[in-house]
C-alpha cells in the first residue's frame, strides 16, 4: 500500500508541476502576442526589425507552449488524454469550418467589418473550454 500511495503522491507532484509549466509557457505566450500587437503602436513604431524578432521570439515561445501541451496530455490518464483529444478535435474542425466561413463572409461583403483573426482565437478557446467542460462531465 505504501508503494501505492508513494506512486500517487509522486504523479500528483508531477501532474502539478507539468500544469505549472504548462501555465508559464501559455502566460508568455499571451504576453508575446500583447507585445506584438501593441508595441508597434505604443513604442516602436514600424521597424521591421525590431518587428521580425519579436515574432521570431513569439513562435519559440509558441514552439515551447506546444512542447509543454504534449508533455502535459502524455501524464494525464487515459480518461483525460481522450476528454483533451476530443476538445482539440472539436476546436480543430470549429476552426477550420469558423475560419473559411468568417473569411468568405468578409471576402464577399456579407459583413461590413474586416474578418480578423482575434474573434477567430476567441472562438477556438471558447469551443475548447466549453468542450473540455462538457467532456469532464460526460467521463466523470
Amino acid at each position: 500500500m505504501k508503494h501505492q500511495k508513494k506512486s500517487s503522491s509522486d504523479w500528483t507532484k508531477r501532474t502539478r508541476k507539468s500544469t505549472n509549466q504548462l501555465a508559464t509557457w501559455t502566460a508568455l505566450w499571451v504576453l508575446s502576442v500583447a507585445v506584438i500587437a501593441f508595441g508597434p503602436e505604443l513604442f516602436w513604431g514600424e521597424n521591421s526589425l525590431v518587428n521580425l524578432l519579436l515574432i521570431l521570439l513569439n513562435v519559440g515561445i509558441g514552439t515551447g507552449m506546444i512542447i509543454a501541451n504534449i508533455r502535459h496530455i502524455k501524464i494525464q490518464d487515459e480518461m483525460m488524454q481522450k476528454v483533451q483529444l476530443e476538445a482539440m478535435g472539436i476546436s480543430l474542425g470549429v476552426a477550420v469550418v469558423g475560419g473559411i466561413a468568417f473569411s468568405m463572409l468578409d471576402a464577399t461583403n456579407v459583413i461590413s467589418f474586416d474578418a480578423e483573426i482575434g474573434g477567430l482565437v476567441m472562438l477556438i478557446g471558447l469551443t475548447y473550454l466549453t468542450s473540455l467542460f462538457i467532456n469532464i462531465q460526460r467521463y466523470k
